[in-house]
């Protein structure tokens, strides 16, 4: 007996040890991103933005290229952590650059891209969509902004392991600049070792003979928190588009809110069950009178991940997560949630024509 708690006593020990290796390697390598942060454009396009124009916008939470109609995610209530095969994740990419270059937006907002990740296989989707794109004669300038970026989640078990993932504009028009700016993270130590970093991607473009720019800020707020993380992004979004309204910019924020605008009808998507994660609520009234707020309320722009997707459920959880804030010298044009049947990611695409006034 006392050999057996001998061994059994050992094994602790070793992996305590291991634990305290890995919260050190984890605090070394940590993603601390600066307030404020120049990101690399890639791609070389010239054409200008002109005052008058109409542009084409879509923005679209790609999940990783995991999340396909067969996926569920443990976060979610369900059970897997690498949702898919490798030749899934590749069938979906392709899936949803076919439909993109089909529309030929003249911009894409995309959020959770995963560039060196284990559960997408390593794939760097930013250049693997890039390179799409240009097979189909649509050129684009881009950015990265990251937003998880940490060597190895130990959790669950499996663990998640490495995790490098952003948002990425894609833009037909010339890129001046593109800025990463830090949101606030509600997580503490050693917590956030291993957690979100979010951010606004913001890109600006220059209105030809305005002395004004476009500026285009694809975000992703966050989703689960107890709440005062949401509202403290929320409160940095509203102050940094006001001020880019202030100084006469055309704004266009579009993305994944991972809340709800209490100007949608909720009671469309009840809360099917209460285990099941529900979306926080953003009040309109936190942006203030010079901005348009965009959310489509008639076609779901997400679901759930407790599952996988079944259509034909009637009990089947849905989300209106995603839309698009605007600044009142943008007129709206047209703007939708197209459904496709959440058959290549766990989110629809939004699809928004503006004109500059």
């Amino acid at each position: 007996m006392k050999r057996i708690l001998k061994i059994i006593g050992l094994l602790l020990a070793v992996l305590v040890v291991c634990f305290l290796i890995l919260l050190l390697v984890l605090t070394i390598t940590e993603y601390r991103p600066a307030d404020l942060e120049t990101l690399k454009i890639t791609g070389d396009v010239d054409d200008a933005v002109q005052k008058g124009q109409t542009l084409d916008v879509l923005c679209w939470n790609i999940g990783f290229g995991a999340l396909g109609d067969n996926a569920d995610f443990f976060m979610d209530g369900g059970t897997m952590v690498k949702p898919s095969t490798k030749q899934r994740v590749q069938e979906n990419l392709v899936a949803m650059a076919d439909y993109i270059t089909s529309e030929d937006p003249d911009m894409i907002l995309m959020q959770e891209v995963d560039e060196k990740s284990t559960h997408s296989y390593y794939i760097d989707e930013a250049s693997f969509l890039a390179d799409q794109f240009r097979a189909a004669g649509n050129r684009y300038e881009y950015s990265m902004a990251y937003n998880y970026k940490t060597l190895f989640v130990p959790y669950p078990l499996p663990p998640i392991g490495r995790e490098q993932a952003g948002q990425v504009t894609y833009s037909k028009y010339d890129l001046s600049e593109a800025t990463r700016v830090a949101l606030p993270c509600p997580f503490a130590y050693p917590i956030r070792l291993a957690n979100l970093k979010r951010c606004l991607s913001v890109s600006r473009t220059k209105v030809d003979g305005t002395g004004r720019e476009l500026v285009i800020v694809n975000l992703h707020l966050e989703a689960y928190d107890d709440g005062e993380g949401k509202a403290a992004q929320t409160k940095l979004l509203s102050d940094f588009l006001q001020k880019e309204a202030e100084a006469g910019n055309y704004v266009l924020a579009g993305g994944d809110f991972n809340q709800t605008f209490d100007t949608v009808d909720l009671s469309k998507y009840p809360l099917q069950r209460e285990d099941l994660w529900k979306s926080g609520v953003i009040a309109a009234t936190d942006f203030s009178d010079d901005f348009q707020i965009l959310m489509d309320d008639r076609t779901p722009s997400c679901r759930s991940l407790d599952r996988a997707y079944d259509p034909n459920d009637p009990e089947f959880q849905y989300y209106v997560l995603d839309g698009f804030i605007l600044s009142n010298n943008l007129k709206v044009e047209s703007f939708e949630t197209v459904d496709l049947g959440f058959e290549n990611t766990d989110h629809n695409p939004l699809r928004l024509k503006v004109t500059l006034e």
